[in-house]
């Protein structure tokens, strides 16, 4: 398998990861997955607490960090551009093996 690199400045690191972090919209925060309400009772609703009693919180910071986030979009930016590409071909060359053309006369005339 093939590898393939890209060397940043170290003074630009934290550019790149913030710019594309923003473009892409990056979250700081995520949803909690341990902050589950009890609704059983409707109108008195449960809401999550850890085992000394303190409320869990609703969100919590984000774990994907930004390094893996940039990561991940170039790579999906990677394989759109193949995709969008590939498609394109295949449909100029599908167009391209059709023929289109049909006889169509007036039978007055």
């Amino acid at each position: 398998m093939a590898i393939f690199q890209l060397e940043i400045a170290d003074a630009d690191v934290a550019r790149v990861f913030s710019a594309v972090c923003s473009n892409y919209g990056r979250p700081e925060v995520t949803a909690n997955p341990e902050y589950v309400v009890d609704y059983s009772d409707p109108d008195n609703p449960i809401f999550p607490v850890d085992l000394v009693g303190v409320p869990i919180p609703i969100t919590i910071p984000n774990a994907e960090t930004e390094g893996d986030f940039t990561h991940r979009i170039v790579r999906q930016f990677l394989s759109d551009h193949v995709e969008a590409y590939e498609i394109d071909v295949a449909k100029k060359a599908a167009a391209a093996a059709v023929s289109a053309s049909v006889v169509i006369t007036d039978p007055d005339a």
